[in-house]
């Protein structure tokens, strides 16, 4: 597969990028259709994992970020993913930021991304889901969860509140996402004060929800590269302070040390990829050290390869996330990685 995705790709990186992205995502949907990802794809690899009650049929998820509104999730989940996640999701549907939103950095095998939640809204989101013969067959589906544009910082819980009440019944964890650059001022959640605000009461609603659907369901934490130890030891702490289950380390960064002089390398946005892959270790690190074995982390940023998934293992990470890499890589990363991590 990586060599017909090598003779793909020039063809796709022709393309607009964002353009690329949803024609190849429509394309993933017939392929799977029509039965043909079967044919062209290995078998994926089991290697089940235990974390936070979950079950994990392999270590290697899909970052969120890739199916927005879970439009195609039986396709992605035929490329071999251990686990789902998607979203971001918000209450209201939103269009998202003015285009272009997503630029390539090729020579670093990056991406510049200021997409700004664009989102058909929970409701259809949730709807999509309950549809998926992934679902309904019991995959591993991770809901990610943010707030709308038009919501004040400051009521940035009640959204969080009501995304959560919308995806509960339906998703196997939920991530909070308080760590992307492009919606205005969300990264300030990670501060001491607005974080255990929204933490209180995202805990309020988690126990009001368990009780009536009689299943308290995994919350996870969704951080930047982009923090100083400080920043990391609080942030830590107060995930152990609130019962956060696990804590997903890293989203893209606002750094551009990387990609200086590059085509597009500054461009407004968070940037994936390759370029991040050093200060994704270097979080799940520090917070590996100030966690123990107390709280998971699941590591995303920058992976390529099966070595790069390893590295974040050796990092402190339990399981991986990938979404930048298969835009480069093609979807033969997905087991390539599995087998890196597989146990002997």
């Amino acid at each position: 597969m990586i060599d017909r995705y090598s003779l793909l790709r020039p063809w796709l990186f022709c393309l607009d990028p964002e353009q690329a992205h949803n024609l190849t995502l429509t394309n993933l949907d017939r392929a799977q259709r029509w039965g043909l990802l079967k044919k062209f794809l290995s078998k994926p690899i089991a290697d089940p994992h235990t974390l936070c009650g979950i079950s994990f049929p392999n270590p290697v998820g899909l970052a969120a970020g890739l199916d927005k509104d879970g439009k195609h999730i039986d396709a992605l989940a035929a490329l071999g993913f251990g686990f789902l996640e998607i979203g971001t999701v918000t209450p209201r549907p939103q269009p998202g930021n003015p285009k272009p939103r997503m630029f390539r950095l090729s020579e670093a095998q990056a991406i510049i991304n200021r997409m700004g939640f664009n989102n058909d809204g929970v409701e259809a989101c949730v709807a999509r889901a309950r549809r998926s013969r992934f679902w309904q067959n019991g995959g591993v589906l991770g809901l990610n969860i943010g707030k709308n544009a038009s919501t004040p910082i400051e009521d940035a819980a009640s959204d969080y509140v009501l995304a959560m009440e919308a995806v509960y019944e339906i998703a196997t964890y939920i991530t909070v996402n308080i760590s992307s650059p492009n919606t205005q001022n969300l990264r300030a959640l990670q501060g001491e004060e607005m974080l255990r605000a929204l933490l209180d009461s995202l805990d309020d609603a988690r126990k009001r929800l368990s009780d009536r659907f009689g299943v308290r369901k995994p919350l996870f934490l969704k951080i930047a590269p982009d923090l100083d130890q400080g920043d990391i030891n609080l942030i830590a702490d107060l995930l152990m302070e609130f019962g956060i289950d696990a804590v997903i380390a890293t989203n893209t960064t606002i750094a551009r040390d990387a990609v200086q002089g590059m085509e597009h390398g500054q461009e407004a946005g968070g940037l994936s990829g390759a370029p991040v892959r050093n200060a994704s270790n270097i979080v799940i690190k520090a917070l590996k050290a100030r966690l123990g074995n107390t709280l998971p982390i699941i590591g995303v940023g920058g992976i390529l390869s099966g070595a790069d998934a390893r590295e974040k293992i050796m990092a402190g990470a339990s399981l991986v996330q990938l979404y930048s890499g298969l835009i480069y890589r093609g979807p033969d990363l997905v087991n390539e990685c599995a087998k890196a991590l597989r146990h002997p």
